[in-house]
């Protein structure tokens, strides 16, 4: 259920919807609009009467959302959602480049990838410290060292990081460190950890699991959005099919549908959805074509030394040449691609 305030409602206005709302047991959810003030409202269906929630002072309208997605969708909240992590915009024509390896190996080997990739024009530097293996035998990550060693990349050079958090007892811990959490495709549907992430106030990228629908991942959005936390970035990585040429299925429309449903900003990770380095740089500019806010794209300066993910990684100079075409493309679609100004985590933007 949507609460629409009638124009330029004053605080104490606000302030007594809110109380009204949770006086009948129900959570209001503010969002706070250019032009209009309306309050999501979620709980017991029984208890979503129009009648008396329409009395309430100050309400214009009460009107239902159909979606069961309530705070993800587009009738809760009709502008893009625009996330803003250390000067760097995510969504509303702001474009996410994030870019680094898949696992975070070693502290120079991650500076020189780091500083490649910012000079190619990355604004978001990646790596995993935890790494979800299809083998229990494969490198599983560096763990908290990882982390560190991510931290010291990303401040030397004046990078917002991500990385993954695989478990909820991981949250506090990788929070220490990282500006976004990755949930990976695997743990779309970990509610568990979804909700914990919610509580948290920074902002989750949240990958688009190997079977999950759109719907599945925006519902999974909504686990993270319910426990207060507004920061959820999409990512459409590839999905399960028959086909056997990649390592998965790049689904483009998946853009498209998920703008079109949702206010959250959505990315692409061409990486994970095909796994060919020969193929990354068309699905990249794909993406962006069909409406994405940014890709997200593992580089390596030596992929067949890598410990992860090494075939599917483009070169630094790779990275670049593909850099120079989203940036070409970017103008072109009127959209923009922040990067951080200086050297160093002091920056003014910063």
């Amino acid at each position: 259920m949507i609460i629409v305030l009638k124009p330029h409602p004053t605080p104490d206005v606000v302030q007594h919807v809110l109380e009204r709302i949770e006086a009948l047991g129900l959570t209001p959810h503010l969002s706070q609009g250019v032009s209009r003030t309306i309050v999501g409202v979620i709980g017991d269906e029984e208890k979503l009467q129009v009648e008396p929630l329409q009395a309430i002072p100050g309400v214009e309208q009460v009107v239902p959302i159909l979606k069961p997605y309530k705070l993800a969708s587009r009738e809760f909240h009709r502008e893009d959602t625009v996330i803003t992590v250390k000067g760097v915009k995510i969504g509303g024509g702001h474009l996410a480049m994030i870019a680094g390896p898949c696992a975070i190996e070693g502290e120079s080997l991650l500076m020189e990838i780091a500083g490649k990739v910012k000079e190619a024009g990355a604004n978001i530097l990646r790596g995993g410290a935890f790494k979800p293996r299809t083998s229990p035998y494969s490198f599983q990550g560096l763990g908290e060292e990882g982390l560190r060693i991510l931290r010291a990349a990303g401040d030397t050079y004046g990078m917002p990081v991500i990385t993954e958090v695989m478990d909820p007892r991981q949250v506090d811990l990788v929070e220490r460190y990282t500006d976004i959490f990755q949930v990976g495709a695997r743990n779309m549907q970990n509610f568990d950890l979804l909700k914990e992430l919610g509580k948290t106030r920074t902002p989750v990228l949240l990958k688009r699991g190997m079977s999950a629908t759109v719907k599945d991942l925006l519902m999974s959005a909504e686990y993270v959005l319910s426990q207060g936390n507004r920061e959820v970035i999409l990512c459409e990585r590839g999905i399960r099919t028959f086909e056997d040429s990649t390592r998965n299925t790049m689904d483009l429309s998946s853009i498209p549908v998920a703008k079109g449903w949702s206010h959250l900003p959505i990315i692409a990770d061409p990486s994970h959805a095909t796994g060919k380095p020969d193929l990354i740089p068309a699905m990249a500019r794909a993406a962006v074509a069909a409406g994405g806010d940014g890709v997200h794209v593992e580089v390596h300066s030596c992929p067949e030394k890598a410990l992860s993910d090494g075939p599917q990684a483009l070169l630094p100079e790779q990275y670049a040449r593909l850099m120079e075409d989203l940036r070409q493309l970017a103008e072109l679609m009127g959209k923009s691609i922040d990067v951080c100004e200086g050297e160093s985590v002091s920056c003014a933007r910063c």
